[in-house]
């Protein structure tokens, strides 16, 4: 159901803040070092999961200062609402994956279905090591067994939004990870 922008200026300014803008900043640093550490002579392609994850990669990319070729996928169970249903395909990347070292960045792993999609589809198509960075991890024990290689922050099992996550569409450009109160 859509909101009003006054409703989600309301929840931002109750919302919880769990990461200011500096600790965010300074897990991308983080995650950045051990990417280098991992894939910096290893060509890899980098598949940034949309929409989500455009603020993360954005800010991410530049610290990666190695050659990779860039692309996207789309690929989402949530489509504007709070919980996730059956998983989308929006858009598949172009850029060959064959024979490849793939990093897939991504905003948040939940439960995991949607990355574990994508990993799959990676692998199917001839991605030799497939690896994942997440901005924000949610400590639960919904996963399944599905771990992110790389992760900048983990998070109570609460609805968030900031840096690429959003609330019912908004709030993606929040400089910080915030969680709805209450929830």
């Amino acid at each position: 159901m859509p909101i009003t922008p006054e409703h989600a200026l309301a929840v931002y300014r109750e919302a919880d803040c769990l990461a200011t803008e500096a600790q965010v900043n300074e897990a991308l640093a983080r995650i950045a070092r051990r990417i280098r550490e991992e894939l910096a002579d290893r060509n890899p392609v980098v598949l940034v999961v949309l929409t989500g994850a455009l603020v993360p990669a954005g800010c991410l990319l530049p610290l990666l200062d190695f050659p990779l070729e860039l692309d996207y996928i789309h690929a989402t169970r949530y489509a504007g609402a709070t919980a996730g249903g059956e998983l989308y395909w929006i858009a598949h990347p172009r850029t060959p994956m064959t024979g490849r070292a793939v990093l897939i960045i991504d905003d948040i792993l939940d439960e995991g279905p949607t990355l574990a999609a994508i990993i799959e589809h990676c692998r199917a198509e001839g991605a030799t090591d497939v690896l994942s960075a997440v901005l924000v991890e949610k400590v639960h024990e919904r996963k399944n067994g599905l771990k992110a290689d790389f992760v900048g922050l983990e998070v109570e099992d609460r609805y968030v939004f900031g840096y690429g996550m959003d609330y019912k569409g908004y709030w993606r450009n929040a400089p910080g990870i915030f969680a709805v109160k209450d929830n």
